[in-house]
């Protein structure tokens, strides 16, 4: 149970001796330390439900609430309640977190499944820039929750089917390099692509040749289709190769070919159960009527007022489009994975679609946790869209390998003494750690300006930082004449960084499950920062090896955990921790 768990407990038993029956009573972390370590409104609430005086049933409160040993209460402003943690409370709760390998974090998804959908670039096409933040968010989203206790599966839903096939394949036979396919399949079907497009332009019968290639491929033409396998194949290991730079695993990639033969099935049943119909030749979702027009995602608001804002499922000429796929996707995982909860890492211009996904996939029976994780976009330094001089997407491994160049002329400077093959490990971890940590320290909802020099600084708040932050706390260690047993330590707290360092320690298993709450990876990236100032002032302030015993173990133990959470938390954020800097 943690502090937060623990004074809710105790004021709820106070609350309910007090008004004779239980009632909800929310206890935060305090934002300034000045008034305590925790905070609760519940006496304000509960005064105005019951007309009363809020500092009086605040005093009968705090006259009623058993906090010995915990803590110590009073009374601020107009009725807050606020709480101070005493320092042997810490000293125990630090005490016991020492032999506990999950850090005090509760199991609070044990029993649950969720299914975690993120990056899913495209077929023969590079990871972008704007991949970086679908990756990195459901990554780490994906960590957190396996972390929590939630069984986690991810998926990535790539786009291995569309009528950019037709030109691919007429690509494929007419323009291919043979020897590029083998050394950079997906820079070699970019071009092949890119050809395509500008012969369609320059004649337009080469657009009618390449229409023909995908009716033969739909119709399931031997040379097509195993062309299109060819080409799904070389695309992943293109792909693979910068997943596994970012250490980014995933346990399925069902692409929306997988669902194609469920298509057809899945509109007949729409229309039968008349949660589509027919209009204009082509199948479509209308509105239940169930919803105010505000809140309906097949309502929308024009000059004339509300009307019909119908999703698509097969068009007037047969094809089926992304909301079918997605739906036939979303039956996979609810009746075959038996998901309770469905993250989408998707950027928000996807809202409405998921929206509409989400309302239909209710009709139609498919209760779920539907969540649209959005995201905004990474700008650059002008603060407009990311974008090369030519006006293209910038690729995803030029900004990993822009990154780990840095990282590793960095290293160079400041220690020019590690041996080069270390030297180049270390500047892979900390380049590919600092873009990490600069998109997941981000409110994801937030566009924000994407800098190299504030990403790969050892101040400030980067991932160089936290890990430096932690390189720091093992040369402790390696100073040390014999191995230091932190199971055998006793925690004593006396002076106020100690303390703070304590508290900062104990709070990582308050802060871990109010990421998924919202899933913001940045709540965590934050607390890490707060955590590695916590330490640097500590260490400052309080001499760790040059103390008398018992504070000497006492202080290598709240060093080695410090280490501990920082590395588990940078972990759970795709980060690795290097051994030295």
């Amino acid at each position: 149970m943690t502090f937060q768990q623990d004074l809710e407990s105790r004021l709820s038993a106070a609350v309910a001796s007090v008004i004779g029956e239980s009632a909800a009573t929310p206890v935060t972390a305090a934002t300034d330390l000045r008034f305590g370590d925790y905070q609760s409104n519940a006496a304000m609430v509960l005064a105005k439900q019951r007309k009363t005086n809020p500092r009086a049933l605040a005093q009968e409160i705090i006259d009623r609430v058993d906090l010995a040993g915990l803590a110590t209460a009073e009374i601020a402003g107009p009725g807050f309640l606020n709480f101070r943690i005493l320092p042997g409370a810490y000293a125990a709760a630090v005490t016991r977190l020492l032999g506990d390998a999950k850090l005090g974090v509760p199991d609070v998804g044990a029993g649950r499944t969720v299914v975690v959908d993120f990056s899913a670039p495209n077929v023969a096409k590079p990871m972008h820039v704007g991949h970086i933040r679908s990756t990195i968010i459901g990554d780490s989203l994906s960590r957190i929750a396996r972390f929590l206790g939630f069984n986690v599966i991810t998926d990535n839903h790539i786009g291995d089917w569309g009528t950019q096939f037709g030109m691919i394949l007429y690509g494929w036979k007419n323009l291919l390099d043979n020897a590029a396919i083998v050394t950079d399949p997906i820079a070699e079907l970019l071009r092949v692509y890119r050809e395509v497009n500008s012969l369609i332009k320059a004649d337009p019968t080469v657009l009618d040749a390449c229409k023909l290639e995908l009716v033969k491929l739909q119709a399931g033409d031997e040379q097509n289709t195993s062309i299109w396998h060819q080409c799904i194949e070389v695309s992943k290991q293109g792909l693979q190769k910068i997943y596994d730079r970012l250490d980014v695993t995933f346990d399925h990639w069902l692409g929306e070919s997988f669902y194609n033969d469920r298509l057809p099935g899945l509109v007949e049943e729409f229309v039968a159960r008349d949660i589509a119909r027919v209009s204009d030749g082509a199948t479509c979702i209308f509105a239940s009527g169930k919803l105010p027009d505000e809140q309906d995602p097949f309502r929308v608001h024009k000059e004339d007022g509300w009307t019909d804002n119908p999703a698509i499922i097969r068009k007037a000429d047969g094809g089926f489009l992304y909301a079918t796929t997605d739906l036939a996707t979303l039956e996979y995982r609810t009746d075959t994975w038996k998901a309770d909860h469905i993250w989408y890492v998707v950027g928000v211009p996807q809202s409405l679609h998921f929206r509409q996904i989400f309302d239909a996939a209710e009709r139609w029976g498919k209760h779920c946790d539907y969540r649209h994780v959005a995201f905004g976009s990474i700008l650059g330094e002008d603060r407009k869209l990311m974008k090369t001089r030519s006006g293209d997407n910038v690729q995803l491994i030029d900004v990993l390998e822009e990154a780990v160049e840095r990282a590793a002329k960095a290293i160079a400077e400041k220690n020019p003494e590690i041996p080069a093959d270390e030297a180049a490990q270390i500047a892979e971890t900390v380049g590919i750690g600092a873009v990490k940590f600069a998109e997941l320290s981000q409110n994801r909802l937030t566009d924000y300006v994407f800098s190299w020099d504030r990403m790969l600084a050892l101040q400030g708040d980067t991932a160089p930082y936290l890990q430096y932050s932690n390189v720091r706390i093992r040369s402790i260690f390696r100073k040390l004449e014999t191995p230091f047993d932190v199971a055998t330590a006793s925690i004593v707290l006396g002076e106020e960084a100690e303390i703070h360092l304590a508290r900062l320690i104990v709070r990582f298993a308050e802060v871990l499950p109010t990421v998924i709450d919202d899933h913001r990876p940045n709540l965590l990236a934050n607390y890490l920062l707060e955590l590695a100032r916590a330490f640097h002032s500590f260490f400052e302030a309080c001499p760790v090896l040059k103390a008398d015993e018992p504070v000497r173990s006492s202080r290598l133990a709240l060093c080695d955990l410090t280490s501990r959470v920082l590395s588990t938390g940078l972990g759970l954020l795709g980060i690795k921790v290097p051994e030295r800097m």
